[in-house]
């Protein structure tokens, strides 16, 4: 079992752990031709530095705009499409379902929004429509007011149908007796979904949300740098694309640095924060400290 679980400790050590080494030019003034260890140690000037930035406080506030939307509007998504294949009798309409749902998460964000963009965008089919029916188009893709619901819109016909794998696994784990008692008590299908089945899906969704608000910060990359040009750098700049222009673009590689890693440390807080709060509700959460 030991020498199995070497190659994974290998991977984990290589592309995980040894790379965290590389935060500490957050703390030099790091260039690309010093190597690190030459590179002038400033402790936290850098982190001074950001707190004086207004792009990155631009970029801050819109990420937690943009992460309340997606935990609020898209994290419900899953359950719902889980809860409506678990109610599904026909096997073959079960399985047809799964199949186009899970699609979508294979296909790379360039594609998903170009799809978006033709069914959507100013020449899109919708917009035709619209305009063969004597209405003025609307800019879906361009509007900077309802951005933050493109963006949710766009990862729920992404990612819905793949998180919907762990709950489909949560409900094939209730025993199926309860809902057999239950309906010869005569319990109709809203009572036992209600009593039965959303408490024995309760500690996965406990758990899913204390994992993903440890990633909160981090709403996506790809997508909002491929529509940065559509609504504009104020609208779509988020920590992850702040750090890739300040560091990469600008080449201020210690201040991209240290945005990556103040993301890093609000994350690891909101996870001990939300494990906590989950212990206090009586939940197991994704940790426990030792019995006291």
């Amino acid at each position: 079992m030991l020498v199995l679980m070497v190659p994974g400790a290998l991977a984990l050590l290589l592309f995980f752990y040894i790379p965290i080494l590389g935060n500490i030019i957050a703390f030099q003034d790091y260039q690309p031709y010093y190597t690190i260890p030459e590179a002038p140690f400033v402790g936290l000037e850098k982190f001074g530095e950001l707190l004086q930035d207004d792009r990155f406080g631009l970029a801050l506030r819109n990420t937690l705009i943009y992460a309340a939307f997606q935990l609020t509007l898209f994290f419900p998504v899953p359950i719902l499409l889980a809860l409506v294949v678990d109610s599904m009798m026909s096997q073959r309409l079960r399985k047809a379902f799964q199949s186009i749902v899970y699609l979508p998460h294979f296909l790379s964000w360039v594609l998903v929004i170009a799809l978006f963009q033709q069914m959507l965008g100013g020449a899109g089919l919708i917009n035709q429509a619209m305009v063969q029916s004597g209405m003025d188009p609307i800019p879906f893709m361009t509007n900077s007011d309802t951005f933050a619901l493109l963006i949710v819109a766009e990862v729920a016909w992404k990612d819905a149908g793949w998180g919907m794998i762990i709950f489909l696994a949560a409900l094939a784990s209730i025993d199926q007796s309860l809902y057999e008692s239950a309906a010869s008590d005569g319990a109709g299908r809203l009572r036992r979904t209600w009593h039965i089945t959303l408490p024995g899906m309760r500690p996965v969704i406990v758990l899913l949300l204390i994992l993903n608000l440890g990633s909160i910060l981090t709403v996506g990359f790809e997508q909002f740098i491929l529509q940065r040009d559509a609504v504009g750098a104020d609208t779509a700049e988020v920590l992850d694309t702040y750090s890739y222009y300040t560091g990469v673009i600008g080449g201020d590689w210690s201040m991209g640095a240290a945005a990556g890693l103040a993301k890093g440390i609000v994350g690891t807080i909101l996870i001990i924060l939300a494990n906590k709060v989950a212990h206090l509700l009586g939940e197991d959460g994704i940790y426990r400290g030792r019995p006291q």
